[in-house]
Formats: structure tokens, C-alpha cells, sequence
């Protein structure tokens, strides 16, 4: 006799379509109904050396579901709280379209499912793909008033032009400190040999950003680094998951030993959705076929899956 649930369906995590979660997928993008939205931008065109991050959404979705468990919340004993509880509202739109060679096609189908997620009022959350895919996520809040971008990343993505690329990986930051409604970034865990040269560091320094590294962050401690962040400002949260060290981030395509562990990037993204309105997410640089363990895509869809937590615990969600 088969065991049953409250739902009618023991529904483990090896079993079923994986989408983000096990949530519901929502392929019309003009009837979302969700305050979260998951979006695929397996883009990778913009890479420089190692391709692979077009599988990052699949991979981090089949990771995801080992935490699909409890749609009723998630329980933390340690801060006493029960994150996700029902009634977050989450639903995967799948992937946006991506036309092979094509980067301003491909750039402008992940725009126009951002902006499918910021028109329902929902949380768009985009799983990379490269880190070029950020440049049409900021894109699309042209018209959401003024944001703070927060990125967490082994490289300060700050070129404005190699060889003609310009909406490459290594140029979002710049591509986003040009646009009018992006008052600033916060740029965290920046080190070693980087993809950009010393003039980048003074323009991205002139044209409002804050440069700090893991070994800075690590010095001040997360509080004193929370408190570089403006007060009052709506942050846009950039994660490459390259500012975690490859010990236990080996999936990505551009590795950068000395990075982050996660609980110092997990009690970053805390504090943030503490203290300021989180309006965006993108992760990217998962590449799942360089870490054959998996490891990388888990500790991905773990970070999301908390920091969603976090932001919908400080806006009061029961």
C-alpha cells in the first residue's frame, strides 16, 4: 500500500520535472501570479575561456529539488524562524530564449522575462549562464526607480571594451554603473589576477563603486561590510558564484582560489535582506559539468533558496 501525504503524493525529490524547487512552472509569462519569479538565462556566449554556464539553470534546478521537501516552510533552529512557508508564492518561467551566437537576441529575450517578473510584482530571480546575462536583468529596471547594486564576485566585471565586446562577462558592472538609475554599486570579494586592468578599478572607483576583498571583508567582519551598503537603498544582489572558493564552488568556469566560505556570504545576504528591500537576484557561472559531485549546483540552489528565505522573513511572510 503506498504512503500519502496531506497532498495525496510522497513526491521525493529523484522524482518528477525539476523545476526550481518542485514549484509550479508557469510558461505564459503574461499570467504570472507569484511574489517570486525563477527565470533560466543559459547564456554563455560572453564567456572568455571556459564555456559551460548555459547548463547552470538545468543543473541548479535538478539540485534545487533535494530541498523541495516542505512547501510549508523550512524550520531554522538557530534563528528560530520557518523560512518559505507557504505562502510564498514561487513559480518557475522556465528559461528565456537563447539564440546560439546572438548575444544582443539572446540579451533581450532574458530582458523581456525580467521584465515579465517586475510587471506581476514579483521577486525576478535569474539563474545564469554567464555573468553578461546581469546586463539586460539591470536593463529591464529602467523604470523601477533608483537601485544599489551588491555584487559578490571573485572579478570586478568592470571592462567597458576588449576587441569590440563590450556585452561580454567582463563588462556588466560597467554596463550597469552608466545607467542612470543605478546609484552605486558594493562590490565584494574582488582579488587575485582579475579580468580587468588598473584604469578599470579607477573608473569603477569614479563612477561610484566600493571595492572590497575577501580578505578586507574578512578583516572588518560582516557587520562593518553591511554598513558600507547605503542606508535605505533597494539593492540588486549579483552573485557569480566564482566569489566562492573553488574548494567548494569547482563548477564554474573562471575558479579564483582565497575566496569565500558560505557562511560568510550566507550571513552577507542576511543582513541585506535585514536591512534593505531586495528587488532583484541573479546568480551565475555555474558551469555543472566542471564539479562531476554536483556540489556547486547544491551550494547554488542553497544559497537562493535561503536568501529567498531571508528577504520574505523580513517582509513579514507567516
Amino acid at each position: 500500500m503506498a504512503n500519502s501525504y496531506d497532498s495525496g503524493r510522497l513526491d521525493l525529490p529523484f522524482v518528477g520535472i525539476s523545476t526550481f524547487g518542485k514549484r509550479p512552472y508557469q510558461p505564459d509569462w503574461g499570467a504570472l501570479e507569484a511574489d517570486v519569479a525563477i527565470l533560466g538565462a543559459p547564456f554563455d556566449a560572453g564567456t572568455q575561456w571556459r564555456a559551460g554556464a548555459r547548463f547552470g539553470p538545468r543543473g541548479v534546478r535538478e539540485a534545487s529539488t533535494l530541498f523541495s521537501f516542505g512547501h510549508a516552510g523550512a524550520y531554522d533552529h538557530e534563528d528560530d524562524a520557518t523560512y518559505l512557508p507557504a505562502s510564498v508564492r514561487i513559480v518557475d518561467m522556465g528559461d528565456a530564449d537563447i539564440i546560439h551566437t546572438d548575444t544582443e537576441s539572446s540579451h533581450a529575450n532574458i530582458e523581456a522575462g525580467v521584465r515579465a517578473a517586475l510587471k506581476a510584482g514579483a521577486l525576478p530571480v535569474v539563474i545564469g549562464g554567464d555573468h553578461s546575462v546581469n546586463i539586460p536583468c539591470i536593463r529591464a529596471f529602467d523604470d523601477q526607480g533608483d537601485i544599489h547594486i551588491l555584487q559578490i564576485d571573485a572579478h570586478l566585471d568592470f571592462v567597458d571594451e576588449r576587441h569590440g565586446v563590450r556585452h561580454g562577462h567582463g563588462n556588466p558592472m560597467r554596463r550597469a554603473a552608466e545607467q542612470p538609475y543605478v546609484t552605486g554599486l558594493t562590490q565584494v570579494g574582488i582579488r587575485n589576477v582579475s579580468s580587468t586592468a588598473r584604469e578599470g578599478y579607477a573608473d569603477a572607483r569614479r563612477m561610484g563603486s566600493d571595492i572590497v576583498s575577501v580578505r578586507q571583508a574578512r578583516k572588518m567582519g560582516t557587520q562593518a561590510l553591511l554598513a558600507r551598503i547605503p542606508a535605505g537603498a533597494r539593492v540588486y544582489i549579483t552573485l557569480d558564484i566564482d566569489a566562492f572558493c573553488p574548494s567548494i564552488a569547482p563548477g564554474t568556469g573562471t575558479p579564483s582560489h582565497g575566496g569565500f566560505l558560505y557562511y560568510e556570504v550566507l550571513e552577507l545576504l542576511q543582513g541585506v535582506a535585514q536591512g534593505h528591500d531586495v528587488v532583484g537576484v541573479d546568480l551565475v557561472e555555474v558551469a555543472p559539468d566542471y564539479d562531476p559531485t554536483g556540489s556547486t549546483s547544491v551550494l547554488a540552489a542553497q544559497v537562493l533558496l535561503n536568501l529567498l528565505g531571508f528577504v520574505f522573513h523580513a517582509r513579514g511572510a507567516v
